[in-house]
């Protein structure tokens, strides 16, 4: 897949600007609103008890949360219930995460139940996507539980919750999600993801949203290698 050359307004609107740590503050959330609405991103993704979120000095920008975050070792109901409050709260888009243990153990009817549960309960327009904890997986059972997500009705395959010891994304792992899913959903690489080179990268391997804590760093980075 090739793509013309990037700007960094381009590039901002690849972006879900993140702040997920377990320590983040009200104070930083409001930090992440005015600096995403200075930067042009895409949306903001932060914890679900910071919802509901003030962006009304950001026109255009999503709000983005996470759900069963970040083991994936939730009910279903639960995730399905998490998912719904956030929605009712204001999120545009959830971000849930499988039960990498059912994928493991080859148990992809289950995976795709899971996710079905949650579909059900935020409806289009909403946006659900799927993180998979690529690192975690094998080709194959990034392969199969892709299969799953589009099946459930998911928006998007996304690589990883940054949390995992196993790592984030990768190029490798973005370009198999998105053979796999062939543009009927998104593919959002996330984790790990700290440079403008990086960034690139997995756009080029198909991904088409990236998740970025320091995306002021990445988008800089571009700028400079740009004005060579």
């Amino acid at each position: 897949m090739t793509h013309d050359p990037l700007d960094a307004a381009a590039l901002a609107q690849f972006v879900d600007h993140t702040l997920l740590k377990p320590e983040a503050t009200r104070a930083d959330v409001d930090a992440l609103v005015a600096e995403a609405a200075r930067l042009g991103v895409y949306s903001i993704c932060v914890s679900p008890s910071f919802l509901p979120v003030d962006v009304s000095g950001a026109p255009g920008l999503k709000v983005a949360t996470v759900c069963g975050f970040p083991s994936g070792k939730h009910h279903s109901e639960v995730k399905a219930a998490e998912a719904a409050r956030a929605v009712a709260d204001g999120a545009d888009e959830v971000d849930m995460v499988i039960d990498v243990g059912a994928a493991k153990e080859q148990r992809f009817e289950d995976v795709q139940a899971d996710i079905a549960a949650v579909r059900a309960a935020i409806p289009a327009p909403a946006v659900l996507k799927v993180i998979i904890e690529s690192a975690a997986l094998t080709d194959h059972e990034i392969v199969h539980v892709c299969k799953a997500a589009a099946a459930a009705g998911a928006d998007f395959v996304k690589t990883s919750t940054g949390f995992h010891p196993a790592g984030g994304a990768s190029v490798h792992a973005v370009r198999i999600m998105a053979d796999t899913v062939g543009g009927r959903l998104g593919v959002k690489a996330s984790g790990g993801i700290r440079t403008a080179g990086d960034a690139l990268a997995m756009i080029q391997a198909g991904a088409t949203r990236l998740g970025l804590s320091g995306t002021a760093a990445v988008l800089a980075g571009l700028e400079s290698e740009s004005a060579y």
